[in-house]
C-alpha cells in the first residue's frame, strides 16, 4: 500500500470524528407546565406543580409575563398561578435550579382553579365572561354551557378554523343556537384580573356575551 493511501485511511476516521463532535445539540423539548409564579430579587421565579425546584423566567420580550404578573401582584403578595409552555434549561441565576424559556403564557391568575383542577387534562378549551356570568368547557365529547341559576346545557359542536388564527365552535340543538368565537388575543378578566391568551365572544339566541378563554391540557395549539 502506498504512503498516500495509508495516510488517507488514517485521516478519514479523524475527520468523521470531528463531524460527530461538531453536530449541534438538539433543541430542548417544549413542555406544558403549570405552577406557582412569584417575584424575587433576581426576577420572576416559577415552581412547577408538585415540585420544589425553582426556575428563573427568561424574559426575552416575546411575552408580557413581567408586566402581567406585576399588575396582579400589585393587589397583594403572591404567589400567582401560571399555565405556560416552554423549554427548561440551565441557569446562572443564583438560587435557581434552572431556567424556563417561555413559548406561550396561557393563563396567569390569583384565584380560581390551580394545580389540582379536576379534568384539566381532558379539557380542550375553557371560556368565560360576566354580566351575566357564563362559562363554557369544551372536551372531545362536546361542550357544556354553565350559567348561574340555570341547568348546565351540554351540546355537540362543530369547529371551524379561520386563516388568521381565529376559530369558532357552533351548535344548534333543542331549538337553541350557540356560537363561540375565539381569537388569539390577550384578554383580562374584568373581575378577577386573570389574564388569558384568548378572547372569546359567545352568541346565544341572538345575544352577544364577551369574555376570555384559554386552552386546556388536551390542546396546546
Amino acid at each position: 500500500m502506498s504512503p498516500a493511501r495509508s495516510l488517507l485511511f488514517v485521516l478519514v476516521p479523524l475527520f468523521a470524528g470531528c463531524q460527530v463532535f461538531q453536530q449541534p445539540e438538539p433543541p430542548l423539548p417544549m413542555q406544558r407546565l403549570q405552577g406557582e409564579l412569584s417575584a424575587g430579587s433576581s426576577g420572576l421565579q416559577f415552581r412547577p406543580c408538585g415540585e420544589q425546584r425553582q426556575f428563573s423566567i427568561s424574559n426575552d420580550g416575546s411575552t408580557d409575563i413581567v408586566r402581567e404578573a406585576a399588575e396582579l401582584l400589585a393587589d397583594g403578595p403572591g404567589p400567582l398561578f401560571a399555565d405556560v409552555s416552554g423549554q427548561l434549561g440551565a441557569s446562572s441565576v443564583e438560587g435557581a435550579d434552572g431556567q424556563l424559556q417561555l413559548n406561550e403564557v396561557y393563563r396567569i391568575q390569583r384565584e380560581g382553579p390551580a394545580c389540582n383542577e379536576a379534568g384539566f387534562q381532558r379539557l380542550l378549551l375553557r371560556a368565560n365572561g360576566h354580566e351575566p356570568d357564563w362559562s363554557i368547557n369544551v372536551t372531545g365529547k362536546g361542550l357544556a354551557l354553565l350559567r348561574p341559576g340555570q341547568p348546565a346545557l351540554a351540546l355537540p359542536y362543530l369547529e371551524e378554523a379561520l386563516p388568521d388564527g381565529r376559530f369558532s365552535l357552533s351548535s344548534e340543538a333543542n331549538g337553541q343556537r350557540l356560537d363561540l368565537w375565539v381569537a388569539p388575543q390577550r384578554c383580562t378578566d374584568s373581575m378577577s384580573g386573570t389574564v388569558q391568551h384568548l378572547s372569546a365572544e359567545l352568541r346565544l339566541d341572538g345575544q352577544i356575551y364577551r369574555g376570555c378563554g384559554s386552552f386546556g391540557g388536551a390542546r396546546n395549539r
